[in-house]
């Protein structure tokens, strides 16, 4: 796997931003060394929970979930309380 380049996170952020019904769900990262991260395959339980999000609403918005990742990583909390709050906001 390659990191992510300096127009890949401003994509990333930009998708995050949008109102809910014009974008897929974020897409979780993972810290992998100094200033580096990697894409992971879905949220942490852990962060999940730390943004409020319980399984079953995580699983209707279509965010993906890995139960195996352990711990949370901050910018992935921030991006799902700013994706729920935006399809919150839409309805």
């Amino acid at each position: 796997m390659t990191t992510w380049h300096k127009r890949d996170w401003q994509q990333f952020y930009e998708l995050a931003r949008r109102p809910w019904q014009r974008h897929r769900p974020p897409r979780p990262i993972y810290p992998s060394g100094l200033n580096r991260v990697l894409p992971a395959a879905g949220f942490s339980l852990s962060e999940l929970d730390d943004a409020n999000i319980d399984l079953d609403l995580a699983e209707r918005m279509g965010l993906p979930v890995d139960a195996g990742r352990m711990g949370a990583y901050g910018p992935n909390v921030t991006v799902l309380r700013d994706f729920v709050r935006s399809s919150r906001q839409s309805l």
